[in-house]
């Protein structure tokens, strides 16, 4: 599916937006405004997300497979239908024993001031 293919207010299957691609991270924003964006991440088995911290707030949300996030050296393992809040400032790791599928929801608003 291309980025042109999303168009706002068309129900989609969002675990189909998003492909595997063998020993590869694929990442896709299906959403951007300045307060905020959406994005779809795959990882293949073994790959990771460079650490990092971020100054907003992520929400994450496992739409298939399984995946390792470390908050602030705290490893959390989530299944297909877990999310979890990665709270701004805190260093953050995802990495794929086995290959999974993700929603990124990044909220930049409340950080005005």
């Amino acid at each position: 599916m291309k980025q042109s293919d999303i168009k706002p207010a068309q129900a989609l299957i969002i675990v189909e937006i998003i492909e595997y691609v063998p020993n590869s991270i694929v990442s896709r924003t299906i959403l951007k405004k300045s307060t905020g964006n959406v994005s779809l991440i795959s990882l293949d088995t073994g790959e990771a997300l460079t650490e990092n911290i971020s100054p907003f707030d992520t929400f994450v949300q496992i739409i298939d497979g399984r995946a390792e996030i470390t908050i602030d050296g705290v490893r959390h393992s989530l299944v297909t239908g877990q999310g979890i809040i990665i709270p701004a400032h805190k260093s953050q790791i995802v990495s794929a024993n086995e290959r999974f599928k993700m929603i990124s929801t990044v909220i930049k608003s409340g950080y005005e001031s």
